[in-house]
């Protein structure tokens, strides 16, 4: 099973950087990068645990998270039941806010202009050239994903080409299945305005897992985290071509 990837431990480059002559706040300024990117890719998760990950003192990391939290990169919840430990003041789990997420990729400029490129598309293509363009999209990005595995090993590879192209994903396993969660999205200012990107993706999931998958969250309506819930245990598929005929 594909687990996010857990960052270096930061007492080496800690002293990596004294030995370097990094000032100080250069040394601050990484450390929140870090905690800022375990957000992103495991949240919601509890400074203990990004503590544990980093290896800096859980009194530090809430430092950090009180910075990211003050300026509107990251938010707090109530951690759930199962991930209380003792007594006390409930845990608080964190995760990145969109302000926070635009430090790994998002760009005003970009989203506009891709924005822009979508909207006159449709309107010489009309909403089929859109989809079309969606699809071939995501297509692009897990095309060296192999189809014939389990479903289980299938998200795990799709976790890894989403991964690859800029979506912070990875897997976990439910009750009943497998979770996909995107971390971030590049596109998400784009997506809010275009849905059929997100649609894209869910089909094109589907397709290669070969099952019927539902989305759950989404970034781009506001949601923290994307995430995909794939049935390991489901029937197939319907046949689309199929079915268009029998509804032609």
């Amino acid at each position: 099973m594909t687990r996010p990837r857990a960052a270096a431990a930061l007492p080496g480059r800690t002293e990596q950087a004294k030995s370097l002559g990094v000032p100080h706040r250069a040394q601050e300024q990484q450390t929140r990068e870090c905690v800022a990117r375990e957000l992103l890719e495991k949240g919601p998760v509890t400074a203990s645990d990004v503590a544990q990950t980093l290896g800096v003192s859980p009194a530090g990391i809430r430092r950090h998270l009180d910075a990211l939290v003050a300026s509107d990169e990251a938010t707090s919840i109530s951690a759930p039941a199962l991930v209380r430990r003792g007594r006390g003041r409930p845990a608080r789990q964190y995760l990145l806010t969109a302000t926070g997420r635009a430090r790994f990729g998002r760009s005003e400029g970009l989203s506009e202009l891709a924005a822009s490129a979508l909207r006159q598309l449709r309107e010489l293509g009309g909403d089929s050239a859109v989809r079309e363009f969606a699809r071939r999209r995501v297509a692009a990005i897990t095309s060296r994903v192999q189809p014939n595995q389990s479903a289980a090993a299938t998200a795990d590879s799709l976790a890894q080409a989403l991964t690859d192209a800029g979506y912070a994903a990875s897997t976990r396993e439910v009750g009943n299945g497998v979770q996909l969660c995107q971390h971030h999205c590049p596109v998400a200012e784009v997506a809010a305005e275009f849905p059929e990107l997100c649609e894209a993706e869910r089909s094109v999931f589907a397709d290669l897992l070969g099952t019927h998958v539902q989305r759950l969250a989404t970034i781009a309506n506001g949601d923290p985290v994307c995430t995909t819930h794939v049935p390991t245990g489901a029937q197939p598929a319907p046949n689309r071509t199929a079915l268009r005929k029998e509804h032609a």
